[in-house]
């Protein structure tokens, strides 16, 4: 009878708890068991790992094979376990070393042929290993990401093959270069292509410099979607702790590409999207698109043509940045700190003021429309602008918008002033930092008072127009909130009342 130990990582939420394989070669009829909460990914690894080493030149042993994946309680999935695996048999039957698999973590798919295959969430795993020593062996795709988040306790493997020679000291496996992994990074659509639609330009570098959210209403045509595209553009280049959140997110849902590292997020779902795919959820919870824009946008375009409480599961997140999905057996929390951007109709049909008059929606019609977007809902978002028609002298004009680059120099400038003063965005303040750190003059808190009465407007609201002051105030410089920068916050949050 033989015993190995191998160590590998699990994945729940974003947390990837330790799992120790222990491969087992006991007496009696030949068979191969796997134990410790398997599911069904799990279960047909036992096919994949034997033909797997008879194909790599190696003897399967003809004995009572038991694996048992520690601990028993934690739900095992996905054929990350595979690897590991396959060496706990290798190793307790003697036909590779063990004294090294104490100094490595695995985590890998095997292929019949022996090669392996990239696995989701190894970045994350790689961060949940951090306080560990021991070096990560994982397949060549995977670990060109892990390498970002801990460069230098990564190796490289393609083939279960490979592996054992590492292992037995006859060909060392190397560390992706972070060169290989990361050589440009992606083109963003520019605002200079964008023609007229000025006040929405400005509203777009106001979103951008405070992490605002934003509501854009206009007839169809009018520009809100390629605006949305073009937001990613001016918004400041991730710091690396930012970079890490988001790229082991979409690496716990297999969409993590390592060209696009430190690149922002942009998330599209379409209208017809459920409530768990937008927040997340499932047997075992994996992040929705909220947590996949993490860092980034999340753009939802035809805003009431989502289900209205697919809508208002993002009001929470809105305001605490995360969201904890709770199941029966389990709970898992991921991070949801995104910057929302919608786009909407006037109306059903899209042309309501338009000056031909062709709109033909009753104000029933229009109201049940209106009404998908609760007031809760509507008071959570800080920007609230008109898009109008763009003008045919504009189209036929040559472009004269400013470019993305000039204007994220400005974004830049005001972010930083904002981490110096507060070492946060000015959309993340709490009221009583807002007291602190958005000093405004009297006749500009004043100006606000007069709104929030005539406007009716929530305590929320009067918190949010203060920070987007305070946003505006940082673009131009200002150390101290005018009556001007109040008036121009103010403004936009009309279309909450209209």
């Amino acid at each position: 009878m033989a015993v190995a130990i191998v160590r590998s990582r699990a994945l729940a939420g974003v947390h990837a708890p330790e799992v120790v394989v222990e491969a087992h070669l006991g007496n009696g009829l030949p068979s191969f068991t796997v134990v410790g909460l398997p599911e069904a990914e799990v279960r047909e690894s036992r096919d994949r790992v034997r033909a797997a080493i008879q194909n790599s030149r190696f003897e399967f042993p003809v004995s009572r094979i038991t694996v048992n994946l520690a601990p028993a309680d934690l739900p095992k999935e996905s054929g990350r376990y595979d690897l590991p695996i396959a060496l706990g048999i290798l190793a307790a039957s003697g036909q590779i070393a063990d004294r090294l698999l104490a100094n490595h973590e695995f985590a890998g798919e095997l292929a019949l042929t022996g090669e392996l295959r990239p696995v989701r969430g190894a970045m994350a795993m790689l961060i949940g290993s951090a306080t560990s020593t021991r070096q990560f062996i994982l397949p060549v795709r995977s670990a060109a990401e892990a390498v970002l988040a801990a460069p230098g306790r990564v190796l490289a493997a393609s083939s279960l093959l490979e592996v054992c020679a590492h292992l037995n000291d006859q060909c060392l496996l190397q560390t992706p270069l972070l060169a290989d992994t990361c050589k440009s990074a992606i083109a963003r659509p520019d605002l200079a292509d964008v023609r007229g639609q000025h006040a929405a330009r400005r509203a777009l570098e106001i979103a951008a410099a405070g992490g605002h959210s934003l509501l854009m209403s206009g007839p169809p045509g009018s520009g809100k979607s390629m605006l949305a595209e073009r937001l990613v553009g001016i918004l400041p280049p991730m710091t690396d702790s930012e970079a890490l959140e988001s790229a082991a997110i979409l690496s716990l849902a297999g969409h993590f590409d390592p060209q696009s590292w430190k690149s922002r997020p942009y998330r599209n779902p379409h209208h017809t999207a459920s409530a768990v795919a937008l927040v997340g959820g499932g047997t075992n919870p994996r992040p929705g698109e909220i947590s996949l824009a993490h860092q980034g946008i999340l753009f939802l375009d035809e805003l009431p043509e989502f289900a209205r409480h697919v809508i208002e599961v993002l009001r929470e997140p809105l305001e605490t940045g995360h969201i904890c999905i709770s199941r029966a057996a389990q709970q898992a929390e991921f991070p949801a700190r995104f910057q929302l951007v919608a786009a909407m109709n006037p109306c059903p049909c899209g042309y309501l003021g338009d000056k031909t008059g062709r709109c033909r929606c009753t104000p029933d019609r229009i109201e049940r429309y209106r009404s998908k977007l609760s007031g809760p809902f509507l008071d959570r978002i800080d920007l609230q602008i008109d898009v109008p028609a763009i003008d045919p002298d504009d189209l036929l004009a040559a472009p004269t918008g400013e470019a993305s680059a000039s204007i994220r120099m400005r974004v830049n400038d005001a972010r930083l002033q904002q981490l110096h003063r507060q070492g946060k965005p000015n959309n993340l303040l709490s009221s009583g930092e807002i007291d602190t750190h958005a000093h405004a003059a009297p006749a500009a808190l004043e100006l606000l008072s007069r709104a929030i009465r005539q406007l009716n407007l929530s305590a929320r609201a009067w918190h949010r127009s203060l920070r987007v002051a305070r946003s505006i105030a940082d673009l131009a410089g200002s150390d101290c909130i005018t009556r001007q920068h109040m008036a121009e916050a103010v403004h936009l949050r009309r279309q909450a009342q209209a």
